[in-house]
């Protein structure tokens, strides 16, 4: 079945470009832009996981190695089109104009960071896993009636696949034609799970054979051949030829999130060798040493641009007053239930 959904790649890990059909479309200013925005992610990454080892927020989602495919997928969408991430896409909401700030705030535990952005239709991260495609089908669709040309793109992970909400969001997008991308980041686990124990066939690019809808594998580390196949898929979308499956191979460097030890379930050394060899940004790295792009001191002004940014707005954040964890219970309903108010008074009193 691999052979019936090749992996789409673009340029390779060698930083080589290997398509000679897009061979067109790499552009100097498009892999900066490209480079750019995946260093100010695998920089914000490493400053979530520090955060959170030193206590100054809670749970963190790391992504590391996931970067070419939320960043490519982000910078395909217009401006008015909806993003519908996981909790591990906040790179590619950063990348699509998600406020750093609100961000943060969300790691931090405020209520301000449950709205991404004032300005840009990002939906709330889905913690549940894949209930957030039935509501980009709807958005898709609300756009339709509206007379509009805008798309949605929803992001799950292979976890996802097992879930009901998959098959039910991908069935009503099929039979209503909805302008909607459903970009899967294929890492290989749910969790502690691997795939090859979640479900029996070889891809998931293949799942689209049964709503009657276009399913494409691509190299997930590859951030050209994302942008190009999401771009790909929106175009068609917008032409009302409905929805399309984009299963990007991608490898999660790092633990599920800071709360999980990933050598209970893989072997770490394996994926650590695989880093050097496989990493999105060093794949660009090489591109541009390739093509006599590579300037150090473009590099340099970036890096500390980049780290500027991140460290003003970390300041910012850490200047909020602390959450009250008893505002959890006080907007469930209109007037609390005596669960919830048993379950406040015993947090309170734990608390002091």
């Amino acid at each position: 079945m691999k052979e019936k959904y090749p992996l789409m790649t673009v340029v390779d890990e060698k930083g080589t470009l290997v398509s000679e059909h897009y061979q067109s479309e790499v552009k100097e200013e498009q892999v900066k832009t490209f480079y750019y925005n995946m260093l100010r992610l695998r920089t914000y990454d490493k400053k979530g996981k520090a955060l959170q080892r030193q206590g100054r927020i809670g749970t963190y989602v790391p992504f590391e190695g996931q970067e070419a495919s939320q960043v490519g997928s982000a910078l395909a969408l217009n401006e008015e089109d909806w993003m519908f991430p996981t909790y591990r896409d906040h790179g590619a909401t950063l990348t699509f104009g998600a406020d750093l700030d609100r961000l943060l705030l969300h790691w931090n535990g405020r209520v301000e960071g449950c709205v991404p952005s004032l300005t840009k239709k990002i939906f709330p991260a889905a913690i549940p896993i894949a209930t957030q495609l039935p509501h980009a089908t709807g958005a898709a669709m609300a756009e339709v009636y509206k007379g509009t040309n805008n798309c949605s793109i929803v992001y799950f992970g292979d976890g996802a696949t097992s879930e009901g909400d998959f098959h039910e969001g991908m069935n009503i997008a099929s039979v209503f034609k909805a302008p909607v991308v459903f970009f899967n980041q294929n890492n290989g686990y749910a969790i502690s799970v691997p795939i090859e124990k979640q479900m029996n066939s070889e891809t998931i690019a293949q799942k689209a054979v049964s709503y009657g809808i276009p399913g494409i594998r691509v190299d997930g580390m590859d951030v050209f051949a994302v942008y190009l196949a999401v771009k790909e898929a929106l175009d068609r979308a917008r032409r009302g030829e409905g929805p399309t499956l984009i299963e990007a191979v991608t490898m999660r460097f790092g633990p599920h999130t800071t709360a999980d030890d990933p050598t209970k379930y893989r072997d770490q050394e394996k994926i650590d060798e695989k880093r050097e060899r496989l990493d999105p940004l060093s794949r660009v790295e090489r591109l541009m040493k390739n093509l006599n792009m590579w300037d150090k001191d473009w590099i340099k002004n970036m890096e500390d641009e980049i780290e500027t940014e991140l460290n003003n707005a970390i300041d910012r954040m850490e200047a909020f007053e602390k959450p009250n964890p008893a505002d959890m219970f006080d907007y469930v309903f209109e007037e609390p239930t005596w669960t919830i108010a048993e379950q406040k008074e015993a947090l309170l009193g734990r608390i002091g």
